[in-house]
């Protein structure tokens, strides 16, 4: 490009160096072009003058005749001569005024070049400034992607951490009774809204156990007394107590320190002896409640230990499985279900509460570090963006000089070229002054002359003369002109070379220079920006690389860990497999056994349908009956039903059950007809509330519907000043008059079933015209129509609040207007958030948001001023 400009800058130089070679020579025959036609207008004058004073020899008759055409004539070339002479005048005044243009357009020319060089300097400066920016940015910006990563990774954890928790005290919450939690849950509520420092918590949550062997026995030893809330004094006990009650909270048992007195029991100096508070982590100051609950048992191997040290010492003893002893004499023990473990729980609970603590800490700080780095990106990208503003803003006005500069130095071509027609203008008008100057003098010289019969011999070979000059100078004329064409011609072709081409591509390639010199283009600065944000990448990088290469060590040692506990399950897995088979067999012959029970049963109970079948069949039987014969013999029975059934089949034709069956359907006639007569009641009743609820409705709608209209009218009134709205209920026709006669015996239909609908009639420019409707109106006055019956609705049955996306699109100006400050003056009882690219909105609203986007696409939501939001407002308006 450099050695294009060369090039096009040697041409332009060897084009003006061969103008200037030419124009002198052009102009010199110019001027000899004007003497040469000043002489041979000249020539032609004075044979003109005799031609025409040869003429007017035979034309007049006398002297005086002549005279006064001639004195006609000199008047007229005087004024002919007068006005050229103004014309001249004229022309060198409009010559003046060009050059003083050319002048001031010169000048003009300079400075815009001279800005248009600040103006790139300024566009150098801002380049520089927005390159270092991006820089920063990039590297901001993958800091932020790396605490996004941590982010995700502990809003997992945290995730994690917080399900697990739930888990474990969903279980925890099972292992005690229900008023048991509701309690702990609400001590836990009211200490923290009576801000009391003693209450310590339950006691599961004041000590740790170092070894966790012993963790059946603490639990077995403990057993509810693991939910007992510590405190310092009874005083404390009692304001929870107190709120407890009051709110019906919940039950607890509380152990106040001041009030707790353990009496301490010796224990044997033995290894097969341990105190079991020996083996708790707890703070000293809690050492009553621990003693209360473990300062009395001891740890023993088996129970033969245990039960050798209860009788000896008096204690309570407790083996490692969770079997006690107790000095009174019980003993406790059995299966211990390790998965209903509450020590377990707890102790899960207690770390998962731990864990959920300490991520959701760091998960803090990091949103926190994100926050910030948020504002930092945000506040370089805005300084990015003013940057870039100024400098499309420099870059612009840098580019409108270099056009004014263009467009001043074409200005000052055209002048030149109005200069050089009006010296040509010049010149034939003091040519034509000439020519009429020489006319006049001739006329007044041959008024000083007698009226002769002829041209006198002088004037003849003056003609002559004269006619041959004209010949010679017309011919020489004609020479000078066609050397004139030609190097016209070429000062022509020279010159619009120049200035069309040469300065045109001069100028072109200088801005294209200029402003890969000054950082104008976006290849540029992407190329400085991506190259750091490449570099800050690459350090990233590395640090990860470091940091999974520390993360895979440290996973393949915990790999290793993980594979030699899964072989160790694995075989447990395996033994527990077998436990399991040997534990199905032994249920297949339980339910084999079971099965042969329940089929057994099954017999009897089908035994003991048939006999109840045939009780039924005898009827009703007096109580006796079941009384009398249940000692009887088996076989004696038999041989009285014998004979009793060969007694029976003597009254086989009589109905044995007719009057217990009279007696049933009297009692159930009875009881249809009273239900009968409760239906009617109730149907009557329900058909009265049918009638009210119709009623009520009916004047409910027609309430509303007066309200809506009333509320429409004056919303439409205030939107439209110099029109008119009315909503109107449309009724169905009366199509089915002639049917009148048959329906006397219905009931009158509500009066809301005649109506069919609502429509709308508006007009937008008279308050009696009939109006239009809905179907009829433009889009813009649909919307408009639209926001009135909002607004109507609104007022009649207001909603907390309105989200409006874009309502004033289809508006005019003047609907834009009033549609706000209709929604200003509703504000007042609702909100009402809506969005908008129209100035009108704006001019009524309490509270501006903009939705910003950065350079990844992601957008976010912050208050704005009215200010901000106008000026985005005018940029959409400009940019349609």
């Amino acid at each position: 490009m450099q050695a294009e400009l060369e090039t096009v800058e040697t041409r332009a130089a060897e084009v003006e160096a061969s103008l200037a070679e030419i124009r002198p020579e052009w102009e010199e025959v110019v001027e000899q072009e004007k003497e040469e036609k000043r002489l041979m207008d000249n020539a032609q004058t004075r044979l003109g003058a005799l031609h025409a004073k040869q003429g007017r020899i035979s034309r007049f008759s006398s002297r005086a005749e002549r005279d006064s055409y001639l004195r006609a004539e000199i008047k007229g070339l005087k004024a002919a001569e007068a006005a050229g002479v103004q014309s001249t005048s004229a022309i060198e005044q409009e010559m003046a005024s060009i050059r003083e243009k050319i002048e001031d357009v010169q000048r003009r020319a300079e400075e815009s070049r001279e800005q248009v060089q600040e103006k790139g300097n300024m566009l150098t400066q801002l380049g520089e400034e927005i390159v270092q920016k991006n820089a920063k940015k990039a590297k901001l910006v993958e800091q932020r992607k790396e605490l996004w990563r941590e982010d995700t990774k502990y809003e997992q954890l945290v995730g994690s951490a917080k399900d697990e928790l739930h888990a474990t005290q969903r279980a925890l919450a099972g292992m005690m009774d229900r008023d048991t939690g509701s309690g702990l849950r609400a001590v836990d509520r009211i200490t923290e809204q009576l801000g009391l420092e003693g209450v310590y918590g339950p006691l599961y949550r004041l000590f740790e156990i170092p070894d966790k062997k012993y963790s059946t026995a603490i639990e077995q030893t403990a057993g509810n007394s693991l939910f007992h809330v510590v405190v310092d004094t009874d005083a404390t006990a009692q304001k929870v107590l107190e709120v407890l009650q009051r709110e019906k909270s919940g039950r607890v048992t509380f152990m106040p320190l001041n009030r707790l007195k353990p009496k301490l029991v010796p224990f044997p100096q033995a290894p097969d002896a341990l105190p079991l508070i020996d083996k708790l982590q707890f703070d000293p100051l809690h050492r009553r409640a621990f003693e209360q609950v473990f300062g009395k048992t001891a740890v023993c191997e088996n129970l033969q230990v245990a039960a050798a040290y209860v009788r000896s010492h008096g204690l309570n003893t407790i083996t490692l499985e969770g079997d006690k002893v107790d000095r009174k004499g019980a003993l406790t023990g059995g299966y211990h279900d390790v998965r209903r473990s509450r020590i377990e729980t707890i102790r899960a609970v207690k770390h998962w509460t731990q864990k959920h603590e300490t991520d959701s800490k760091i998960l803090a700080e990091i949103k926190a570090q994100d926050a910030q780095l948020e504002q930092e990106i945000t506040k370089l990208t805005g300084e990015i963006q003013v940057l870039t503003s100024k400098r499309a803003q420099a870059q612009a006005m840098r580019a409108g000089l270099a056009d004014e500069a263009y467009a001043l130095d074409a200005e000052e071509t055209r002048f030149t070229a109005r200069i050089e027609q009006l010296e040509r203008a010049k010149a034939e008008q003091e040519a034509d002054v000439q020519d009429m100057k020489l006319r006049r003098e001739t006329y007044e010289a041959e008024m000083k002359t007698p009226l002769a019969a002829g041209l006198t011999q002088r004037e003849i070979d003056e003609m002559e003369e004269l006619g041959r000059e004209a010949d010679t100078r017309k011919k020489a004329l004609l020479d000078v002109g066609k050397r004139k064409t030609e190097l016209g011609t070429r000062k022509n072709m020279l010159e619009i070379e120049l200035s069309e081409s040469l300065k045109r591509k001069r100028d072109e390639l200088r801005t294209k220079i200029d402003s890969l010199a000054h950082v104008d283009t976006d290849d540029l600065e992407s190329t400085g920006a991506d190259l750091a944000a490449k570099t800050q990448e690459l350090e990233a990088l590395a640090d990860s690389i470091t940091t999974l290469q520390d993360r895979i060590a440290e996973t393949e040692a915990e790999h290793d860990k993980i594979t030699s506990e899964m072989n160790k399950l694995m075989a447990q897995v395996e033994k527990l497999q077998t436990q399991q088979i040997e534990d199905s067999r032994g249920i297949s012959r339980q339910q084999k056994s079971t099965e042969r029970y329940l089929t057994k049963r099954q017999v009897l109970l089908t035994r003991k349908d048939e006999c109840n079948t045939k009780i039924r069949d005898l009827g009703v039987l007096p109580e006796e009956a079941y009384e009398k014969y249940v000692n009887e013999r088996i076989d004696k029975l038999v041989k009285r039903l014998h004979n009793s059934k060969e007694n029976l089949k003597k009254f086989a034709h009589v109905n044995k059950k007719a009057f217990e069956q009279y007696t049933n359907f009297t009692k159930q006639r009875e009881q249809f007809i009273k239900r009968r007569e409760d239906l009617d009641e109730s149907a009557n009743s329900i058909q009265e509330l049918i009638e009210s609820l119709d009623h009520q409705k009916d004047e409910a709608i027609e309430r509303t519907f007066k309200q809506v209209s009333k509320n429409f009218e004056e919303v439409f009134e205030k939107l439209v000043p110099a029109g008119r709205g009315r909503l109107i209920m449309q009724k169905r026709l009366d199509m089915d008059q002639d049917d009148d006669d048959d329906d006397d015996d219905i009931g009158q239909q509500s009066s809301i079933d005649n109506y069919t609908g609502v429509s709308i009639k508006v007009s937008f420019n008279s308050k009696v015209d009939e109006g239009l409707r809905i179907q009829q109106l433009s889009g813009g006055q649909k919307s408009l129509v639209a926001l009135a019956t909002v607004f109507a609705i609104q007022k009649c049955d207001p909603a907390p609040f309105y989200l409006f996306d874009e309502i004033d699109a289809n508006l005019d100006a003047q609907y834009r207007t009033a549609v706000a400050s209709m929604i200003h003056e509703l504000s007042s009882g609702a909100q009402f958030i809506t969005t908008t690219f129209r100035p009108e909105m704006l001019v009524r609203a309490d509270k501006f948001y903009g939705v910003l986007f950065n350079n990844q696409k992601i957008s976010s939501i912050r208050s704005i001023t009215r200010e901000e939001a106008q000026e985005f407002v005018e940029q959409e308006t400009a940019a349609q």
